[in-house]
């Protein structure tokens, strides 16, 4: 197989949006929504939520038209209105059972000069645009308090730290080097040839990998044992103290 269709073979699989289904429910749906206690916090949690996945698809459908291939833009996905990015199917699920998943960007690899590793820097640039977005958010709130504006500063902190957490746990969920999550293609890009076409054999097991993460055993997920110790490494570093 050559690399483009590697390439290909991987951001066309068809299971991505169930797997992007199984990924939000457990690090950005169930996770923070869980801690909405009520109709307010609910509804800041959704926007925030509709905000980071903007972010991070606009980003990906960016990278891939500045490195040459013009379909998200023909696509319409070069935006941040949340309207070209959600499903509607999905935000249905979201709402009535509590996890659901949006549209992936395509792409067509045989436009890039370097299909392997162009399609790893545009996986890159959607965790890495809601990490970069949540630290900006993060100095933006830290400096209300700073020079003393500390109504505003409470008032930020209300809307602004679901914003960082959402952001935060999209962004480094999407790092795990499972298919179809972009760390597997971050991988990819990274190996030799001869490596990452092994690399993406794989990923007709990432199902299989994203449920055996998912599924609890016992009152826990083996996705608490990984993401658990990040989350509280890293939130606290981006969220002040209140």
């Amino acid at each position: 197989m050559a690399t483009g269709d590697c390439i290909r073979t991987v951001v066309d699989e068809p299971a991505g949006e169930v797997a992007l289904l199984l990924c939000h429910a457990s690090a950005v749906f169930l996770a923070p929504m869980n801690k909405a206690d009520n109709p307010i916090s609910f509804f800041i949690y959704l926007i925030s939520l509709f905000i980071a996945l903007s972010v991070h698809e606009a980003s990906h459908a960016l990278a891939a038209d500045k490195l040459g291939d013009p379909t998200p833009r023909l696509d319409g996905r070069i935006t941040l209105n949340p309207l070209a990015h959600i499903d509607l199917s999905g935000l249905l699920f979201m709402l009535f059972f509590g996890f659901g998943w949006g549209k992936p960007v395509q792409f067509d690899p045989y436009n890039l000069k370097n299909p392997r590793k162009d399609a790893a820097l545009i996986s890159l640039a959607g965790p890495a645009s809601n990490i970069v977005f949540a630290l900006c958010l993060s100095l933006i709130l830290r400096s209300f308090n700073l020079v003393g504006l500390h109504q505003i500063y409470t008032i930020g902190f209300t809307l602004l730290t679901p914003l960082i957490a959402v952001n935060l746990t999209l962004g480094i969920f999407n790092l795990l080097p499972i298919h179809p999550l972009d760390g597997f293609k971050i991988v990819g890009g990274i190996l030799s040839p001869d490596q990452a076409h092994e690399w993406f054999q794989l990923q007709r097991y990432g199902m299989i990998f994203l449920l055996l993460l998912i599924i609890p055993l016992g009152a826990h997920s083996m996705l608490d044992t990984v993401m658990g110790p990040v989350q509280q490494f890293i939130l606290p570093l981006f969220i002040p103290s209140f």
